[in-house]
């Protein structure tokens, strides 16, 4: 079987399985560094508290939606913020 990362780097079974090897032998790859411990979750935008707004959307408008922000080179959530953020300067 195939996994395909959100980098686009295709992983197979086989790859899975001699970095499992790899690791249980010590090998890791590139150079040991810093740990750097931040909190968990997303980083704040702006310096505000984040908060989620949830509501439902046909699928076809949301593979429009995904889509559209591709085209932007957007993630959907980035691009609902910038829509959001133009929509309501306009109020």
């Amino acid at each position: 079987m195939e996994y395909k990362l959100k980098g686009g780097i295709t992983l197979s079974d086989a790859d899975f399985e001699r970095m499992a090897d790899k690791a249980e032998r010590g090998e890791y790859p590139g150079t040991p560094g810093e740990w750097v411990v931040r909190p968990q979750g997303r980083p704040s935008l702006d310096g505000e508290e984040l908060v989620s707004i949830t509501f439902k959307v046909t699928k076809a408008q949301r593979n429009a939606l995904d889509a559209r922000a591709k085209t932007l080179g957007e993630t959907r959530s980035q691009f609902m913020r910038d829509t959001l953020t133009r929509e309501l300067a306009h109020a």
